[in-house]
């Protein structure tokens, strides 16, 4: 069963791409956050999604909000990315498409490809968005409006 808006995100740890795991407790109760799927590192649609939340990064952390991206790709795949493209937020490496599954991502392009789907999460770790369009441009500005809204209040 997908997640939806108000939903309480799951609990669930997973390799950042420092290697180190990722715990989603860690953020709860402390920030928002962004999470977006995206199915490969590399390819266009992702290179221009990522560098549109790397241009965006410091509007997010003024706000407080924590971003996250999230593919199948290893961890030193994530790496050479972040590197790349100079990325500065983190990288979650799911590998078996087991979080992909938890939140309920669906693939895309009659099941050939993983989905492109991005969640707001407030700060008690309660989803305000769910978007998914394969079109990437349209990720960033959805992130945004939803953030602004939830820390305006």
């Amino acid at each position: 069963m997908a997640l939806a808006i108000g939903d309480k995100l799951p609990h669930f740890v997973i390799k950042k791409d420092d290697g180190e795991d990722f715990d989603s407790k860690t953020l709860i109760g402390v920030r928002p956050m962004v999470i977006f799927f995206y199915p490969k590192n590399f390819t266009p649609g992702c290179v221009k999604e990522a560098c549109s939340f790397r241009d965006s990064y410091e509007d997010f952390k003024s706000m407080g909000a924590e971003v996250i991206g999230i593919s199948s790709d290893s961890v030193s795949s994530h790496v050479r990315f972040k590197n790349k493209y100079k990325l500065q937020f983190t990288f979650l490496s799911d590998a078996n498409g087991k979080l992909r599954k938890l939140f309920g991502v669906k693939p895309s392009l009659l099941g050939l490809l993983p989905g492109r789907e991005t969640y707001v999460v407030d700060k008690e770790g309660v989803i305000r968005l769910k978007f998914n369009s394969m079109s990437a441009a349209n990720h960033l500005n959805q992130a945004m409006t939803k953030i602004k809204e939830l820390t305006a209040i």
